[in-house]
Parts: C-alpha cells; sequence; structure tokens
C-alpha cells in the first residue's frame, strides 16, 4: 500500500460486495482515521456463526498510526464490531452521537470492556489531527444521531455518506443538505455514497406517510393491536408510541432489544411519556381496544416474540380472533421464507394480518433509492466517485447512477473489500491491496472457525456423524472386542441392525489388517479407518457422514 508523505489512501475493511460489516479506513503518512466498525449477521449456511467482522490485521500492522474511529451512526452494521476491535487493537478515542455513544458504551458493558474514551459529537463537532480535518454533516436515517463524515486531507475532501435517505418530511431532523452543497462548492475529490437502495428506482417514501398510514390503522381497529418493527428503527418507534397515545392506547414491549431501544429513547427525551408502557398484569384490566403489543420479530425469527406468539408458545401473550398484527418492515434478502411461515401461522389462529405489501404505507426504508442518490451526487458534486455498503450488483448500479450524472467512467472506482484507492495531488488512483476477509464469531470463539470446521458442520447438518468405538489391546495389538458403532443424524441405529452389522464388520477387518501390518500407532489406526471406511459407506447409502473413531486403549500381556 503506498504511503508516502504525500498520497492520502482510503480502503474499506468491510461493507463491499455485502450488506453489513462496515469499516472505512483513511490513512496519510503517519495517521489513520477508522470510520465505523460494524458486524454482518451470518448467512443460513454457516452454521453456529453468531457474526462476522472484518480482518483487521492490516490495523494491527499500523497500531501506533491509529488517531480515532469515528461512527456515522449507531446500527449494528456500523457498531457492532467495536467490541471485538477493542480487543484486537488500540483506539485512542471514538467519536459518535449521543444515541450511538449510548448503544456502544450498553455494548461494552455487556461483554465487561472498560473503554471510557467515546466522545459525545454533534454537527458542530470539528476534530483536527497533524494531516486531517474532519467535519460532521446531519443526515436522515432511521435512527436518531446519524452523519456524514467529511474528511479534510492534504489532498482534498473525502465526503463518506453514511447510511441515509433524502426525507422532505422526517419524524426527526432534516438532512443538512445546505452545508452538505457548502462542501460540494469547496470541491469534494472522492465521494463514498451509500449503495444500500441503489437497485430500487424513484425516491423512498417519507417516515411521516408511514406515520399516517400507522395512525389510520390503529385508530379504526377495535381489538388488540400487535406492531412489529425493527428494534433499531427508534424514529418509527417513536411515532408508534405518538400514534398509541393519540388514540389512548397503552404499550407493552415485548423482545430484549426492543426494551433496550425504548429505555434509550425515553432516557434521550425522545420518547417523553412513560406512563404509555405498562405491563402484561396492567393489560388485563383494560379493553382491547386500549392495547398495543409493541414486539420484535419482523424477519421471522424463531425465538423473536412474534413467533413465539405465532406458535403459541409465548408464556405471557395468547391471540384473540379480534387481533391486528401490523408487520411496519421489509423483508431482508434471504428472511421472505421464515416471514411467510410466521404470517401462515398468524392467519391460522384467525388474525388479521398487515404486511408492507398489503397496505402500502406501513413500512419505508431508511436508505436512499436511485434518485436520492442522483441528489446526493449532484449536490456534492465529486471529481470522483467510489460507490459502498451494498452487494456487487448494488455498487454496479451505483457506479451506473454517478455516470448518468456526469461522472466519467474512468474516475468511478468500484472496488472490493482490501482495494486501496490512493489520491496524490487531487488524483485518485487504484493502489495495491491489503489483507482481508471474513473473520467468524462462534460465542466466545473468534478467527479459529474456518472454512473446514464450517465445511464439517455442513456435512453434519446434511449427512450426520458416525462414531466407531474399539477396545484394543496395545501390548498383543488385538481387537477385544467386536467395535460399536453409533450414530447422530445419519441413521437410526435400532431400525437398521443390517447396515451397522456391515459397518462394524468393515472396522474390524480394517483394524485387524492394521494391527497385523505394522507397529500400533493410535494416529495412523484412526487416519486408516475413516480413509476406507468412508467410500464404503458412501457406496452403501449414498452419503458422507463425519466419522469419528474412538479407540479406547489397554495394555496388559
Amino acid at each position: 500500500m503506498k504511503n508516502d508523505n504525500i498520497t492520502t489512501s482510503v480502503v474499506a475493511l468491510g461493507g463491499l460486495g455485502e450488506v453489513g460489516k462496515n469499516m472505512y479506513v483513511v490513512t496519510h503518512n503517519d495517521e489513520i482515521i477508522i470510520i465505523d466498525a460494524g458486524v454482518m449477521f451470518p448467512e443460513d449456511d454457516l452454521l453456529g456463526i453468531d457474526y462476522v467482522i472484518q480482518d483487521v490485521t492490516y490495523l494491527k500492522q499500523n497500531e501506533e498510526k491509529i488517531k480515532c474511529l469515528v461512527i456515522t451512526h449507531g446500527h449494528e452494521d456500523h457498531i457492532g464490531g467495536i467490541s471485538f476491535l477493542l480487543n484486537s487493537v488500540n483506539i485512542p478515542k471514538i467519536y459518535a452521537s449521543k444515541i450511538a455513544a449510548d448503544l456502544i458504551v450498553k455494548k461494552l458493558t455487556d461483554k465487561n470492556i472498560n473503554y471510557s474514551n467515546i466522545e459525545i459529537v454533534t454537527e458542530k463537532t470539528v476534530i483536527k489531527t497533524k494531516h486531517f480535518k474532519v467535519e460532521f454533516v446531519a443526515t436522515t436515517h432511521s435512527i436518531p444521531g446519524s452523519f456524514a463524515i467529511a474528511i479534510h486531507t492534504p489532498n482534498g475532501i473525502i465526503f463518506e455518506t453514511g447510511d441515509f435517505k433524502f426525507d422532505l418530511t422526517p419524524i426527526g431532523p432534516m438532512a443538512n443538505i445546505h452545508k452538505m452543497a457548502e462542501l460540494g462548492s469547496k470541491g469534494v475529490t472522492l465521494l463514498l455514497s451509500d449503495s444500500t437502495n441503489a437497485l430500487a428506482p424513484g425516491f423512498s417514501k417519507s417516515e411521516s406517510s408511514v406515520d399516517e398510514a400507522l395512525n389510520d390503522i390503529v385508530s379504526k381497529h377495535f381489538g388488540r393491536v400487535i406492531i412489529a418493527t425493527f428494534a433499531s428503527n427508534i424514529y418509527r418507534i417513536k411515532h408508534i408510541v405518538e400514534t398509541c397515545k393519540k388514540n389512548n392506547r397503552k404499550i407493552i414491549i415485548f423482545g430484549r432489544s426492543m426494551e433496550t431501544s425504548i429505555e434509550l429513547a425515553l432516557n434521550n427525551g425522545l420518547i417523553k411519556d412513560k406512563s404509555l408502557f405498562i405491563d402484561n398484569n396492567q393489560a388485563k384490566s383494560l379493553k382491547k381496544k386500549e392495547i398495543c403489543i409493541l414486539c420484535t420479530g419482523t424477519q421471522g425469527e424463531p425465538l423473536a416474540a412474534l413467533s413465539r406468539i405465532a406458535n403459541g408458545v409465548h408464556k405471557q401473550i395468547t391471540l384473540m380472533p379480534d387481533d391486528l398484527v401490523v408487520f411496519s418492515s421489509s423483508p431482508i434478502p434471504g428472511n421472505a421464507a421464515s416471514i411467510n411461515r410466521v404470517i401462515n401461522k398468524l392467519y391460522l389462529k384467525g388474525v388479521k394480518v398487515y404486511t408492507n405489501k398489503t397496505f402500502n404505507d406501513v413500512h419505508t426504508s431508511g436508505h436512499a433509492k436511485e434518485e436520492e442518490l442522483k441528489w446526493m451526487l449532484r449536490i456534492i458534486n465529486p471529481k470522483y466517485f467510489m460507490p459502498m455498503h451494498g452487494e456487487y450488483r448494488m455498487l454496479k448500479q451505483h457506479g451506473e447512477i454517478a455516470a448518468s450524472c456526469g461522472i466519467p467512467r474512468d474516475n468511478i472506482f468500484i472496488c472490493k473489500n482490501g482495494d486501496v484507492i490512493n489520491i496524490n495531488k487531487g488524483i485518485v488512483t487504484r493502489g495495491d491491496t491489503v489483507k482481508n476477509g471474513d473473520v467468524y464469531v462462534d460465542g466466545s470463539r473468534i478467527g479459529d472457525i474456518g472454512s473446514q470446521v464450517i465445511k464439517d458442520r455442513k456435512l453434519m447438518s446434511s449427512d450426520g456423524i458416525l462414531v466407531t468405538i474399539l477396545n484394543i489391546n496395545t501390548l498383543t495389538r488385538q481387537l477385544l472386542i467386536k467395535p460399536n458403532v453409533t450414530t447422530r443424524g445419519f441413521i437410526m441405529v435400532n431400525e437398521n441392525p443390517e447396515l451397522i452389522s456391515k459397518i462394524e464388520h468393515k472396522v474390524s477387518l480394517i483394524v485387524n489388517k492394521c494391527l497385523a501390518q505394522a507397529p500400533y500407532n493410535y494416529t495412523d489406526l484412526k487416519n486408516q479407518i475413516i480413509l476406507e471406511l468412508c467410500p464404503f459407506i458412501n457406496e452403501l447409502t449414498g452419503r458422507r457422514p463425519i466419522i469419528l473413531p474412538v479407540i479406547m486403549e489397554v495394555n496388559r500381556a
């Protein structure tokens, strides 16, 4: 990576070719500024994995240069990886809005990480280092305290949008279009812009239209209303609460993350009337039309509150025929099947269900669609452009949008994680690459879950596991009793005695042959059993279970 005294470099360690795991690094000479440290939630094929985070080898190698971590907003894909980052490298200071800082502190407290160098920023905050000046520009997103980041470098201004949309009638503050235009008029060298909704034409709906739709639904229904939404969408929660207040409904909260968001909103004055919230026991004295249940589970998560309610296993809530369930969300790609299962179960219970398909205004995205992306490009008017935060098709389409707005195609950089973009005297070129990749988090284990482990888990999930238990006299080199075979997820032992007998006989032949031919070696014997037994079982069953030989050694003449 080029890093001389006159070159500024930008590299993404996460967020390109994927939705989530955002981390962007700006470096000049002996200084590094990091923007965001998010997680990505695993796909279904990453069995047992809790989170996917960045490979921060590059930051470890340049740890002494790191000046700060700057946070655009408080969503998981931008702050969820901070605890893991702090355990890997020294971060002198974190800059974040009040909401984001509160969420970060809670995360660090839950993980018993003691870190006190978090500074609250507002739009007036300016961070100055030897080479950089960092400004914050208010944007509209689904969580308060969202910012774009303008980094003034010796080689020009880098503008990173964070997650944003343009909403002229937002629930919260307006995006500061005037400050964006002012920066654009000064001349922005490189724009990095959110690509999440680059494939969606038109403009996104205003959050106020969702407010009107939800108010219409709640005011006209005379039974209980159950609303499921993203716990991270604090503005949505805020106007659900205000709608309930208008319609004389009390609110019962279900879902740990929802409880956290409500507490955060109350502490920051976004929700003012604490008396609206009641527990399930208090609800027993109210009429149905006076109750709203606010819960998690919009994506069909099996353990979320709404899924348990739909399955009839929630300890406190039982569905009633005149209940109305509102999904104030849209499906995240890959979740459609699980969401549909929950919706079907709700219909089977006889309740009425509104989704964003059946009632078009119960959700709007927090990410800019095509026309809003054009606005950003026109307002900032950058010399060079690098789309960020999105799958490759989203980045590619965003590049096409930029070209339609007059950015020369040679000035548009479609990158992948680890690619380096160099800025030298206002000219942007591609550089080398730095080490990057996915790091898997499995409980308390970080980074030691490799592709082979994932492969084995997939194999166990599809073909099961077979254990052979052997008793061997290591002195006489004899198999004392016939092998014992047991399985999990492969076949039922009691229902397949003939197959089990054949496998036991094959293991006996393998073991006796090995013991007769060479001196006894524990590792060699295990490997030989796996080597010969795997094709034998595949020929009999067409399956390849994980084979685990367990050898009990006895030393007696």
